[in-house]
């Protein structure tokens, strides 16, 4: 780096470093395959830093292609026993984004110098988590058996406050179908909001008014951020209310290890990148002015090491997803069919039916649609008590109908 003649004499002789409000830099031409710091102290420095290492690189890419493979043998065994789609379609979605994170950060990290490429990776990851939480939350509502089966259990039952799920302002209240309608239009509007947000994400850096960890009321992270802790919080209240209305009933199914790997994921990720942010602003985190030569922006390096800590943590997403969502019950109901019947669904069409987003946007359509307070769709899937022997009766007129739309009246709306 250059710098004036007098500005070098006086920091010599001072024996300094030299500290400007208004860093002089050189030119793009002089800084090829150069890293330049600024650090807390505001001292430019010419330095690598840990991110844009070797090091950095391959331990990241360890931690998430064994992610990878730890979680893709999950979700071939699903698909290789998908006996129940109406559960395994959202378990298998729910999988996904373990490669989608790890793989979007890990690339995300190696392009770290070229701030365009990972605020697109970084974009994709973000709308992803939305398609998961409402994924998680109707999963919910299959292992219920739909709806209708959950509304017979809770309706009318007062809410009981709670401080810990934020019950404490709906004393007096009771459970409705509004309730549950609240719940899934909660977590629709992250699925609608989060990429309107990534595009306008894209557009603003574009044109230079967005730069992660820039709070400057001139640019565009700071709204962006407001407005996204606003929905992904109103997102996972939802789920949380969800929870404390239907704990009894989803017991069977140990709802906690998986409610708290996906809100770990998701919510703690978004804190993990603010705090980051925020440590980067206040220069305990130095801010890069140059990668390798390529000029980047303020908050490369907090986006930066918010990729390299995904990378690591999505390896213990995988296997605490692996015990959350095992496959063990729908291989033990795959052995029951007869070896001469054909299989449900082949892997490949398993997996095409898995990735169609129909359902969800039908969904949204359902749930926002003026005509839901007089209709509540039934889950598609038979709910058939077990009998005294612990076989599963079969011919009775009711239990055939359980999958038709059922009438509800709205006289107790939320």
């Amino acid at each position: 780096m250059s710098f004036p003649a007098e500005v070098m004499a006086s920091s010599a002789e001072n024996g300094s470093i030299i500290h400007l409000d208004a860093p002089i830099l050189p030119d793009k031409s002089d800084v090829s395959n150069m890293t330049i710091i600024r650090t807390g102290t505001g001292a430019i420095l010419e330095d690598q830093f840990f991110l844009n290492t070797v090091v950095a690189r391959m331990v990241s890419g360890i931690f998430v292609w064994t992610a990878l493979l730890i979680t893709g043998h999950q979700i071939y065994t699903h698909l290789r026993s998908y006996t129940v789609p109406n559960q395994q379609r959202y378990i298998i979605r729910i999988l996904f984004i373990v490669p989608v994170y790890a793989f979007d950060s890990w690339l995300s990290l190696l392009f770290i110098n070229n701030e365009q490429y990972y605020v697109y990776f970084d974009s994709i990851r973000d709308c992803y988590e939305a398609f998961v939480i409402y994924n998680f939350l109707s999963l919910s509502f299959e292992y219920l058996g739909g709806e209708s089966a959950i509304m017979s259990e809770i309706r009318g039952k007062p809410i009981q406050s709670s401080c810990l799920y934020g019950t404490c302002c709906l004393v007096g209240m009771s459970y409705s179908i509004g309730f549950l309608r609240f719940c899934k239009q909660a977590t629709l509007q992250f699925c609608v909001l989060k990429p309107i947000m990534a595009v306008i994400t894209i557009i603003l850096q574009a044109y230079g008014k967005y730069h992660d960890g820039d709070f400057n009321i001139n640019g565009g992270y700071l709204y962006i951020t407001i407005i996204y802790n606003f929905s992904v919080s109103l997102a996972l209240y939802a789920l949380f209310l969800f929870f404390f209305a239907t704990s009894d009933l989803l017991r069977p199914y140990e709802p906690v290890l998986k409610f708290l790997t996906i809100k770990s994921v998701i919510f703690l990720s978004f804190w993990q990148g603010m705090v980051l942010a925020i440590l980067e602003r206040c220069g305990v985190i130095p801010n890069a002015l140059f990668i390798d030569g390529q000029e980047v922006g303020a908050g490369t390096v907090a986006a930066g090491w918010q990729n390299f800590i995904i990378c690591i943590e999505m390896f213990f997403a995988a296997i605490a997803l692996r015990y959350a969502f095992p496959c063990t019950i729908y291989q033990e109901q795959k052995s029951e069919v007869p070896a001469n019947l054909p299989h449900m669904h082949s892997i490949s069409s398993g997996l095409k039916e898995t990735i169609n987003p129909g359902d969800m946007v039908q969904d949204a359509i359902h749930n926002f649609s003026p005509a839901y307070q007089q209709y509540t769709q039934q889950s598609t899937q038979e709910v058939v008590p077990p009998s005294m022997n612990g076989k599963v009766a079969t011919g009775t007129k009711s239990s055939r109908k359980l999958d038709k739309i059922m009438l509800i009246t709205s006289d107790d709306e939320l």
